[in-house]
């Protein structure tokens, strides 16, 4: 530790740190542009000179190491004459459009010349004028001219979304920020160089011009769109949602979102929202009130309950649901008389021992990994902040492994890449299992004794190596393309005996916002019960009633045109959703609320469950999914559905249910098999994923929409 003096305080801080975090932990603001606290230090913009004792000129607080016994003024008169020379320095070219700037209200730039800068100019010679540029649909550039070229999002792109999409051209008054050759800005963090941009260059395009940000409210909430668990800040005008934002969580997002994060609200407000209860009737579709649909409804379950029997209904729920609707989902299957309840849309391989599968460690702990086996996944478009985290672990030393059907392309180094068609995966693992055996004489399997090697793969030799040769923290991530694996069961044993045998944690990355939830609260056929699972409740036959909440079949299930002919089939198929969807096969439309309209939980990848409230009323006639089935329960008289409130459901569910900590287990009793099948897993693009992100018109122009990755 250094000892320094800060404005007449002793502060002691890490010998290596800079005096801006000295600073920090003193809780003592210098005024800065180019620093930020998750970037590397460019020391650009100037603005956070400092008065150094016994230095000669005043220095870069962001760029000046501490020394023992060092003397630093952040306030002295010669620290604050060369901060407002910096600051009229930069306000020589900036436009003064903060009358029309997106960034007026919350511009670092125009908060600071208040403090900071003059009453007048003495510049009258006429501002530079640089040219807008178009980098795609998410992000900005019309407003050059407004730039202070400080690199964050220069920086961002290299350190934080491992793409350097924008550099600096040129020198002088005459450097310009600018994609590469006309090139768009494709990262899928892109949207964060919007929100660490200290001036109003960088803006949103989807936002632009709806809203100034002191007319918004700032609302809390969770991002229903993958399995980290992603905190926001929705801001509100009109009981619309017109922007979303990052809300800092070091522990799991830190202060990024994803732009699937960012930019899906606009489903929310889309012309597709379904308003009003529909019915089909002689293949009409009518709009009615909420009795007349719940009455229709229950009159059809009950007549199929008394001529075919309670077990031929049966409930498909998706798994961005929150807990507290996949939980009475459940409650209101068993309660009607049938076990029929899933929420795993896209699986194919349906063997499970009642655990809760989950990430086998903290997403924090992601950053200090040494080694990563990465396996069936594409975890830069699946899982972006969580290979971001990779990334930075990549960069001090981790290394990265992949077995995939595909080349990765993580931006990230990845030390080994096995590419093996998905069906040669138990080969695959196998052979992964004899090198560690090799390597750490554990005894393999018995199902893998008389299993002969087709070869000797060098990449796989490698991996088998690096997992054993630290002590370290390491970890094995299994991806969407594992789960949905036909043998999906058979690969998680394997994986489960290379674990151990390495010393590795491992774990299911997770696919929505409450896969690992949607297991904890019983959303799937009980252990050892007669109930059927996704699969063989939508075989053509099966049932002759279907419930389905928040899902598409024809986007969100592993064989569409199998689930399409079968809830064609059936006499009553019920929709819950927020969007006029599923015309096709449905007999009824309810329109329930999305995440932003309903009180809810979401339990993300590491087992964590948070909560969050509604932050805008529910558009026209659209309820909360969890009212919609308490009422349904009414109306057909089922008892113990008498929540007044989410609260007391919760209160019920938490009572009824274990605790978590206590069924999260990656472990698996399954029977090793080494035979192959031609099915492909089930994976949707990372822009497909679920409804909202389907109905983002801005997500759905970008490259990775168009390319389906």
């Amino acid at each position: 530790m250094v000892e320094i003096e800060l404005d007449g305080k002793k502060i002691e801080v890490l010998e290596g740190s800079m005096v801006m975090h000295a600073a920090e932990k003193a809780g003592t603001f210098i005024p800065h542009f180019c620093y930020h606290k998750k970037l590397s230090i460019a020391a650009n913009c100037r603005m956070c000179l400092v008065e150094v004792e016994k230095a000669p000129k005043p220095m870069p607080a962001c760029a000046t190491p501490v020394t023992q016994g060092m003397v630093v003024r952040t306030q002295s008169e010669k620290a604050s004459k060369a901060q407002k020379s910096v600051m009229e320095f930069l306000l020589i070219n900036h436009p003064l459009d903060c009358p029309i700037c997106d960034q007026g209200g919350e511009c670092q730039l125009q908060d600071l010349a208040v403090g900071y800068g003059g009453s007048a100019s003495r510049y009258q010679e006429e501002k530079r004028v640089v040219f807008h540029k178009d980098v795609g649909p998410l992000v900005s550039m019309q407003e050059m001219s407004r730039c202070i070229h400080c690199t964050r999002c220069v920086r961002f792109g290299q350190e934080i979304a491992g793409v350097m999409e924008l550099g600096m051209t040129h020198r002088g008054e005459h450097s310009e920020i600018e994609s590469f050759l006309g090139t768009t800005v494709d990262s899928e963090l892109s949207g964060n160089m919007i929100d660490i941009c200290p001036v109003g260059a960088l803006t949103s395009k989807p936002f632009r011009y709806q809203a100034r940000t002191w007319e918004l409210s700032r609302r809390k909430s969770i991002s229903p769109h993958d399995a980290t668990g992603t905190n926001l800040v929705m801001q509100v005008k009109n009981h619309q949602v017109l922007r979303v934002v990052p809300l800092e969580n070091e522990a799991i997002n830190e202060c990024w979102i994803a732009d699937r994060d960012r930019f899906s609200y606009e489903a929310l407000n889309s012309v597709d929202r379904l308003k009003l209860p529909m019915i089909k009737q002689a293949g009409v579709w009518s709009e009615v009130d909420w009795q007349t649909a719940l009455n229709f409804i229950s009159h059809g379950l009950k007549d199929i309950k008394a001529t075919h029997g309670a077990h031929s209904m049966g409930t498909l729920i998706g798994p961005s649901s929150t807990l507290e609707e996949l939980y009475l989902a459940g409650e209101f299957t068993r309660a009607f008389g049938s076990q029929n309840i899933d929420a795993r849309l896209r699986a194919t391989d349906f063997h499970h021992e009642g655990l809760v599968h989950w990430l086998g460690t903290s997403i924090a702990s992601l950053t200090q990994m040494q080694r990563i086996l990465v396996i069936g996944s594409n975890i830069r478009k699946e899982q972006p902040l969580l290979a971001q985290r990779i990334r930075q672990a990549s960069k001090v030393g981790g290394q990265v492994f992949s077995i995939n059907a595909f080349k990765p392309d993580w931006a990230m180094s990845v030390q080994e890449a096995v590419m093996v068609p998905t069906k040669d995966w138990s080969y695959t693992l196998a052979m992964l299992c004899q090198e560690v055996s090799k390597l750490t004489q554990v005894a393999l399997p018995k199902e893998l004794h008389f299993f002969a090697a087709k070869g000797d793969d060098a990449s796989i030799s490698k991996i088998a190596q690096s997992l054993t040769d630290v002590q370290g923290k390491k970890c094995i991530l299994l991806g969407n393309v594992f789960a949905h694996h036909p043998n999906a069961s058979s690969l998680l044993a394997m994986v489960n005996w290379i674990a151990q045998a390495t010393g590795c944690t491992f774990g299911f990355l997770g696919e929505s916002a409450n896969t690992v939830g949607a297991q904890y609260v019983g959303a799937r056929p009980a252990v050892n019960s007669k109930g059927l699972n996704t699969q063989q409740m939508l075989s053509p036959g099966a049932l002759k009633a279907a419930l389905l909440v928040n899902l598409e079949p024809q986007y969100d299930c592993a064989n569409p045109t199998q689930a399409i002919e079968a809830l064609s089939q059936m006499d009553l198929v019920v929709s819950l959703s927020p969007f006029k969807t599923n015309l096709e096969f449905s007999d009824v439309l309810l329109p329930i609320a999305p995440f932003s309209e309903t009180p809810g939980s979401f339990m993300n990848t590491e087992g964590l469950a948070q909560t969050f409230h509604a932050v805008v009323k529910p558009l026209a006639e659209a309820r909360p999914a969890w009212k919609v089935l308490r009422v349904l329960a009414n109306v057909l008289d089922l008892s113990g559905f008498d929540y007044e409130s989410v609260e007391d459901l919760r209160v019920k569910m938490q009572s009824s249910l274990p605790a978590i900590t206590s069924v999260l287990s990656n472990a698996t009793q399954a029977i090793i098999d080494l035979s192959t099948s031609d099915l492909e897993p089930c994976v949707s693009p990372s822009y497909q994923l679920d409804g909202l992100v389907r109905r983002s018109s801005s997500l759905q122009l970008t490259a990775d929409a168009r390319m389906g990755r």
